[in-house]
This record gives structure tokens, C-alpha cells and sequence, in this order.
């Protein structure tokens, strides 16, 4: 594809034709241009959607730490309150005697 472009450049250096070379020129840096800004694109649209996956997956972690800090408080939970009613059956009886 280059060489096709050089033959066309040089065919017209040769012809003297220089207001068709600069309307070639022209045209092959627009194509160019048009090239790079669709490979930016691409590029952003690539960018953006590993963070979001990353972000999705930041989201997940927090989700199972969340519910396995939970079950730990829920625990802790359950032997504050067994331990409470072990001290008011003691002091019910501490009171009775």
C-alpha cells in the first residue's frame, strides 16, 4: 500500500502537476488523521471499559467482605448476648440467696 502511495507521489513530482500533488497530499493527511483519531477511539473505548471491569470487580470484593464482616459482627452478636443472659441468670440467683 506505501509503495502504491510513493508511485502516485512520484508520477506526479514528475508530471509537474503540483496542484494535484498537494490536493493528493492533502487528502492522504486527512486519511491519516481520520486513522489516528479512530485508533484513539479505540483506545479510549479499550480504556474505559477495563475500568469498568476493574471497578466491577473493586465492587465484588467489597460485596463479600461486607457479608463476611457481617457474619463476624452477627457472631460477636450472639456471644454478647448469650454472655448477658448468663450474667442476669447469675445475678437472679446472687439476689435470691
Amino acid at each position: 500500500m506505501i509503495k502504491f502511495f510513493r508511485h502516485i507521489r512520484r508520477n506526479l513530482m514528475e508530471q509537474n502537476k503540483i496542484d494535484r500533488y498537494f490536493k493528493y497530499a492533502i487528502g492522504e493527511t486527512i486519511l491519516v488523521v481520520i486513522g489516528i483519531l479512530i485508533a484513539l477511539q479505540i483506545n479510549n473505548w479499550n480504556e474505559n471499559r477495563k475500568a469498568s471491569q476493574k471497578e466491577h470487580n473493586l465492587f465484588n470484593n467489597l460485596k463479600i467482605d461486607f457479608k463476611s464482616r457481617l457474619v463476624e459482627l452477627e457472631e460477636l452478636l450472639n456471644a454478647k448476648e448469650s454472655c448477658i443472659k448468663v450474667i442476669h441468670a447469675l445475678n437472679n440467683e446472687i439476689n435470691r440467696n
